[in-house]
């Protein structure tokens, strides 16, 4: 079988074509980093416009590299929510028009579950298993015992992982997105310079704090101790490290202190693509006897294989979708436990 994927839930406008023999036949995205550069983040109406703009021609590209026409596609999977509405809705309406016009089944898939089963795909994980779900805007360790059943071990109690990065970079002038610029300028960096806090680490439970953290780093900015390109390395590095060693910290509790029989734990979401925080966690895993997995760098960011790869999912266990479903700004996995 093979389903088409739609992803528009924030400023990736993407389109996949993935087959149930674990084959990607197509992986299109159209990335709108450019258009909110200038602004140092996501500006919801302009992502909206470009999925608008874009999502018909991605589709076309798409079906073009799989050798494929839109008819021969078993099924279409779009992405529902969670996500910035009016970039969901465009995702959302294309797919249901395309769905109907060719009376195809259609399946609402939750973004965070696409990010949730990539690992399925590339690495054929068993089920039950141990996830880092890592984001934006996101930051969740659950036990994913099967298709739709999670279980939340810990989350956030404020920004997410991935928000810290973005709002220091920011903070530090570097270009959108912040992530990847912070993980560059930490190579050259001393991660011992600057003193940053490790909040709730040593605490019970799993759940993270990343606002006092991020707090920290801005405040060094702002008093002037952050100046020069090597104090911007430095400042990298340390807040990288602290982010690392919180992590380690909430990953070695889920295993220690939490009744979780598995075998595996998978990193997934924009951050798993931070090559330092990989290495630190493989080396958690190792110490406890588990595999760890992250997805491909390419597959870590927002794309419409893990939708596609989730909507297969679904439809194997005969999970499909009426045309009435709405689109959704939030959705929790927990929600996902009756199908």
């Amino acid at each position: 079988m093979r389903v088409l994927g739609i992803e528009t839930s924030c400023d990736e406008t993407a389109a996949a074509i993935v087959s149930s023999d674990r084959q990607i036949l197509s992986n299109v995205i159209h990335a709108q980093i450019d258009d909110h550069q200038p602004y140092g983040g996501v500006v919801p109406e302009i992502a909206a416009r470009n999925h608008l703009a874009y999502l018909q021609q991605v589709v076309e590209k798409s079906l073009t590299d799989a050798h494929m026409t839109l008819s021969e596609v078993d099924a279409i999977a779009v992405t529902a929510g969670p996500g910035l509405i009016g970039g969901v809705m465009v995702g959302v309406m294309a797919a249901k028009a395309m769905a109907a016009a060719l009376n195809k089944p259609i399946i609402a898939v939750n973004h965070l579950e696409g990010h949730a089963l990539t690992a399925r795909l590339t690495d054929n994980v068993p089920f039950p298993f141990l996830l880092m779900l890592m984001s934006g805007g996101h930051c969740q360790i659950l036990h994913v015992k099967d298709l739709g059943d999670y279980h939340l071990l810990g989350q956030t109690i404020d920004d997410a992982a991935g928000e810290a990065f973005d709002k220091v970079a920011k903070c530090l002038d570097l270009d959108y997105p912040g992530g990847p610029q912070i993980e560059k300028l930490a190579l050259v960096g001393d991660k011992k310079r600057y003193q940053l806090p490790r909040p709730l680490k040593g605490r019970a439970g799993c759940d993270f704090s990343f606002a006092g953290l991020k707090t920290a780093a801005r405040n060094l900015i702002l008093s002037g101790a952050v100046v020069t390109e090597q104090d911007k390395a430095d400042l990298c590095a340390s807040f990288q490290a602290a982010v690392r060693d919180c992590l380690v910290n909430r990953l070695q509790h889920a295993l220690a202190e939490t009744p979780v029989e598995v075998s595996h734990v998978v990193l997934s979401g924009g951050v798993a693509a931070n090559l330092y925080l990989r290495e630190a966690l493989t080396t958690v895993c190792l110490n406890y006897g588990k595999v760890f997995v992250a997805p491909p760098l390419k597959l870590c960011t927002d794309n419409a294989v893990m939708i596609a790869w989730a909507g297969l999912e679904r439809l194997h266990r005969g999970l499909t979708s009426s045309l009435d479903f709405q689109p959704r700004p939030r959705w929790s996995l927990m929600e996902l436990k009756n199908g």
